[in-house]
């Protein structure tokens, strides 16, 4: 294991969950980021088959710099505290900036009628690839945070067919096997299951304000859990027959990362409150991929001191400078 060793009171993975989010950080977070915010301008991306993603750029001089593109986990958005801390970290440092919007994350639901769901990697993939061809750069990273970071390692999977020139790839607490996920939020303390039902009922909610037309979203919110409610969405918004065919259709265990050829990394906790550590060891095992487990820092927290300074935020730009 890789060590982590925050102090004493920080140990609890829900302490370090919780806190890496919590409306107490993010004005800590917002002024260390105020640099790269002030830099940033929004950009519309145009995808294959009429997809729209957004997202902001900050460039220090482009053309000069490296380019790093991060992504946001489930219910996140290029706004989330955890994603502005790596930013203004790596921005800092001097690396160019893109935080991109999945779709319906932020402030995008207008933007395309067709609701978000996890196995949608064709548009992000299209997205960065745009990104790689608008802003001329040195090199270019990619990075993700819990399903933002599976995203990431399967656009690094898909990266040489599509024409994508991924220097480097990192994975914070990456959903591994979403079955298990499931699992841990509806079987584990409620309080994660409780917060994504809310922001995914406040997300669908927003999106039948701009596309009232789309039948049957109002019944989702009518359900109890996450389990529930996937699978009706499955079964009336998506292509996939059942529930545990969608689930399994955006795993990376298995034999999905066997033809990886990006250098990539992921860090992932072990005591992980929604990402269990076993999954570990189904994922497929190319030279280029580097798993660094740690004992602490429950999901995506990594917190290291009591200014909620992130570790994983160093860790992130000295693998991308090395």
């Amino acid at each position: 294991m890789n060590n982590f060793n925050p102090p004493f009171l920080l140990r609890n993975p829900h302490i370090q969950s919780i806190l890496n989010s919590i409306k107490l950080r993010r004005p800590i977070v917002i002024k260390r980021s105020k640099d790269m915010l002030n830099a940033a301008t929004p950009h519309i991306l145009d995808c294959n088959d009429g997809v729209r993603l957004q997202g902001y750029f900050s460039g220090h001089n482009p053309g000069q710099k490296d380019l790093c593109i991060l992504i946001h986990g489930w219910m996140g958005s290029s706004e989330s505290s955890y994603l502005l801390s790596a930013a203004g970290t790596l921005w800092d440092k001097g690396f160019d900036i893109f935080r991109l919007n999945m779709r319906d994350h932020g402030p995008t639901h207008h933007l395309n009628e067709g609701v978000f769901h996890s196995c949608r990697i064709d548009e992000v993939v299209d997205a960065v690839k745009r990104i790689q061809e608008m802003f001329p750069h040195k090199r270019l990273f990619l990075a993700g945070f819990s399903l933002g970071g599976n995203f990431a390692l399967r656009v690094a999977a898909r990266a040489p067919a599509a024409g994508l020139k991924l220097d480097k790839v990192i994975a914070i607490c990456p959903v591994l096997y979403p079955p298990n996920t499931m699992h841990a939020m509806e079987n584990g303390l409620q309080i994660y299951h409780l917060y994504f039902m809310k922001k995914w009922r406040a997300s669908l909610r927003i999106k039948r304000k701009h596309f009232p037309h789309i039948k049957g979203l109002e019944r989702i919110s009518g359900y109890k859990s996450i389990g529930s409610m996937t699978d009706y969405f499955v079964k009336n918004f998506t292509d996939y027959p059942d529930l545990m065919t969608y689930l399994q259709g955006y795993a990376i265990t298995g034999q999905a990362l066997l033809n990886l050829k990006v250098p990539s990394t992921i860090i992932s906790s072990n005591d992980d409150p929604i990402i269990p550590a076993k999954d570990l060891q189904n994922l497929a095992n190319p030279d280029c991929l580097n798993i660094r487990k740690t004992q602490y820092g429950g999901h995506c927290g990594y917190l290291q001191d009591f200014r909620l300074h992130s570790w994983a935020d160093l860790q992130l730009t000295e693998f991308l400078m090395a």
